[in-house]
C-alpha cells in the first residue's frame, strides 16, 4: 500500500496517529537532507523538531493537498535557508563587531591567547587540503558565492559546498580541544 494513502487514511482516523508514522517515516530522511544545507546534525535536528511542532500545534495537516513527503522536504529546505538567513546576518553583525574600537584594557594573558588562538586557526587552515582550502578561503575570506567559486575552480556547485563543508568540519575537529583559549575561541569557532 502506498504510504501517502496509509497517512492519509491514518491522520483521517486519529490525527495524533498519522503525525506519529509521518514523524516516524521521515524524520530521519528530513535530519540528512537538513544537514545539506546547515552542515549541522545539531542544527538539522532542531530544524525538523520545530516542523514537526509546528506541523502539530498548527494542524498543517489538514491543509496538505499535495504530499506530506514534498511538503516536508519543501519545508525542510526553506526552514533551512531561513536558518542560514539568520546565521549571514548574525556573521555580519560579528564583522560589525570586529570593527569597533579595540578595548585598550586586555590584560597581557587575554593577547597572547588571541595570539595562539589566531595562529592556530591559520595553521588548521594551512593543513587542509589545497582544493579544501582554496574552496574555504574564497567562501568564507573573499565571500564569494558558491556559484562563483564554482566558476572559478572549475567544479560543480555542490562539489563547492562539499568541500567547504568537509573544510569547516575539519577545522571545528582541529580546534574543539582548544577551549582553554575561553570566550574568544567560541565566538571564532561559532563563525567557522
Amino acid at each position: 500500500m502506498d504510504d501517502e494513502l496509509v497517512l492519509r487514511q491514518a491522520f483521517a482516523s486519529d490525527p495524533r496517529k498519522g503525525c506519529e508514522l509521518l514523524f516516524r517515516r521521515y524524520y530521519t530522511n528530513l535530519c540528512n537532507h537538513a544537514i545539506r544545507f546547515v552542515y549541522s546534525k545539531e542544527v538539522a535536528e532542531d530544524i525538523v523538531a520545530e516542523l514537526f511542532a509546528n506541523f502539530w500545534y498548527s494542524r498543517v495537516f489538514d491543509e496538505i493537498s499535495t504530499s506530506y513527503r514534498a511538503y516536508l522536504y519543501r519545508a525542510v529546505r526553506n526552514r533551512a535557508y531561513n536558518y542560514l538567513a539568520w546565521q549571514f546576518q548574525r556573521t555580519d553583525s560579528m564583522d560589525a563587531i570586529e570593527h569597533m574600537p579595540v578595548d585598550t584594557t586586555l590584560k597581557p594573558d587575554e593577547v597572547l591567547q588571541y595570539s595562539e588562538l589566531h595562529q592556530k586557526i591559520e595553521y588548521a587552515i594551512q593543513q587542509l587540503p589545497a582544493q579544501c582550502q582554496r574552496a574555504f578561503l574564497l567562501k568564507r575570506i573573499e565571500g564569494k558565492k558558491y556559484t562563483e567559486i564554482a566558476e572559478e575552480m572549475q567544479i560543480g556547485t555542490k562539489a563547492v559546498e562539499a568541500l567547504v563543508s568537509r573544510a569547516l568540519t575539519r577545522l571545528r575537529a582541529e580546534l574543539k580541544n582548544d577551549w582553554f583559549l575561553g570566550l574568544s575561541g567560541l565566538v571564532i569557532l561559532s563563525i567557522l
